[in-house]
């Protein structure tokens, strides 16, 4: 199994010390790439970093989750992106299925997060699962 390189995304402190917890937790290859607190950050990580996958918060203060994921696509289309969020609704899911977005998550689930993060692997592009 290789290793597989993440940045987490969320203006919530505690919500990113969870969500890297969860993956150094599980110990199945997957390392936190970095962390950014807002999407303009994220933008710019991804473009020096080249995390594998971003896992992504919806509501932020500034650019939203979605148009995050929207700039980051348009510079590289083969990112994989997992919408992780407590507000996923339908127009959500269908508009990050559009865009390219891999998988949404609901925070909920936190627990599928290391599951769900090397299931986009596999996952094409305009994949767009909702776990």
């Amino acid at each position: 199994m290789s290793e597989m390189r993440v940045l987490i995304v969320d203006d919530e402190d505690d919500m990113r010390a969870l969500v890297r917890a969860t993956i150094e937790i599980a110990n199945e290859g997957l390392k936190v790439a970095g962390e950014a607190k807002s999407g303009e950050s994220a933008v710019e990580i991804v473009r020096s970093e080249h995390p594998q996958v971003v896992v992504l918060d919806q509501r932020m203060p500034g650019i939203s989750g979605l148009d995050t994921a929207r700039r980051i696509l348009a510079e590289n289309p083969d990112q994989a992106i997992v919408l992780f969020s407590s507000y996923l609704d339908r127009d959500v899911i269908t508009a990050a299925q559009r865009m390219g977005v891999r998988m949404c998550l609901a925070k909920d689930h936190i627990r599928q997060l290391p599951d769900v993060l090397w299931g986009t692997e596999s996952d094409s592009p305009a994949g767009g699962g909702l776990v």
